[in-house]
């Protein structure tokens, strides 16, 4: 979200935030305004700053605002960024509970529908992984014109700063609002007794946010399996260790975590799941494994191995070079968005599935809304 705020901010754009959180802190001096959710003050908020684009976070964003903007600010470009195919996630989470491979049918599910049909009503939707970019094209024929391609924005590529001989143990990281990171951490507890008898002085430090007891009755400091909770400071914690360890089980998207161990020379271990889209067929900043056995052979490796963890960092920096570059995508997205912002009319009527989805909304959500609105007025 920061990377497509300093996108438009640095194209000239005027941003403001419209949020209905409580809490919400920019480290930047950015424009915030609260909002309701079903409340009609909305449209006198969206008219009054008459923007020329509209971004959503996320596809329930869409669902519960879209139709407002489309109201009240019909001139303005509508843009969902759907950070990762939430349909696709749900489809893989259903198959691990099962302890299954997926199938084509679990793709099908109540969040695709209403995944796939904010990304049709939007004029152009962002998406961050070029796995799901083909999924949408190829296997449900969602049109090109109203999707892009754009992963995280990697500027400048520093040099490692910290060298094998001065990091040690291994750590993993991500908030514990999302499953899959509990997932993950599990994961690790099954596993690491096995690569503590291979590397007895080495400790294994989780840390994540939202951290519940579940979560810290794992930390055993005699098997150094040391649960940290949330960190303030995420550059100073991948400087510091040597492997990252992700073995994630399910999910969708880019991985966040893995990106940025890139950036600080922080190999890692991670799953296919983790590893998706992420580096086209380059090798990897580290392993890609999926049964136990190799996974603990190979975090193992990374760690004692200095020649094959300095790989792992020359890796990294083609990777990001390669394929996150800001230099890849900057332009051609302006070159799109340009195009979707002068021939609206046009663009919206060949998009005439996005047109029909409009329709029956405004006719649906919008009065379900303005009930709600009603409902709420009387109480």
């Amino acid at each position: 979200m920061m990377q497509l705020i300093a996108l438009f901010r640095n194209a000239g754009y005027k941003i403001t935030f419209l949020t209905a959180a409580q809490n919400l802190e920019f480290s930047e001096k950015i424009e915030i305004q609260r909002i309701e959710l079903n409340h009609e003050s909305f449209n006198h908020q969206i008219a009054a700053l008459k923007p020329d684009a509209v971004l959503f976070d996320r596809y329930v964003t869409e669902e519960q605002f879209g139709w407002r903007v489309a109201e009240f600010c019909p001139a303005a470009v509508r843009i969902l960024d759907t950070e990762d195919l939430h349909f696709l996630r749900e489809a893989r989470r259903k198959a691990f509970v099962a302890n299954r491979t997926m199938q084509h049918a679990d793709l099908l599910n109540d969040v695709f529908k209403r995944e796939i049909a904010a990304i049709l009503r939007s004029d152009l939707s962002l998406i961050i992984s070029e796995f799901e970019y083909q999924l949408l094209t190829e296997q449900f024929r969602v049109h090109q014109d109203i999707l892009f391609y754009l992963p995280f924005l990697s500027t400048a590529i520093l040099p490692n700063e910290v060298a094998f001989k001065d990091r040690q143990h291994f750590v993993s990281i991500g908030n514990f609002l999302h499953e899959p990171n509990w997932q993950t951490v599990l994961t690790l507890k099954s596993v690491w007794k096995t690569i503590r008898k291979r590397l007895p002085d080495a400790e294994l430090h989780i840390y994540g946010a939202y951290a519940t007891e579940k979560v810290f009755q794992l930390h055993n400091a005699k098997e150094g399996f040391l649960v940290k909770g949330r960190t303030e400071n995420v550059e100073s914690i991948f400087k510091q260790y040597r492997v990252l360890l992700a073995p994630i089980p399910f999910g969708a998207g880019l991985k966040g975590k893995l990106w940025e161990s890139m950036h600080y020379g922080l190999p890692s271990v991670t799953s296919s799941v983790g590893a998706e889209a992420m580096h086209l067929d380059l090798p990897w900043n580290g392993f890609i494994e999926d049964s136990d056995e190799a996974f603990v052979k190979s975090a193992v490796q990374l760690y004692e191995n200095e020649t094959i963890w300095n790989q792992a960092n020359l890796n990294a920096v083609i990777i990001l070079t390669k394929v996150f570059d800001r230099a890849l995508f900057i332009e051609k997205f302006w070159l799109r968005f340009d195009r979707i912002k002068n021939n609206l009319d046009a663009h919206r009527a060949e998009n005439y599935l996005g047109m029909i989805l409009q329709h029956h909304r405004l006719n649906s959500t919008k009065y379900m809304s303005r009930w709600i609105e009603e409902k709420n007025k009387k109480q």
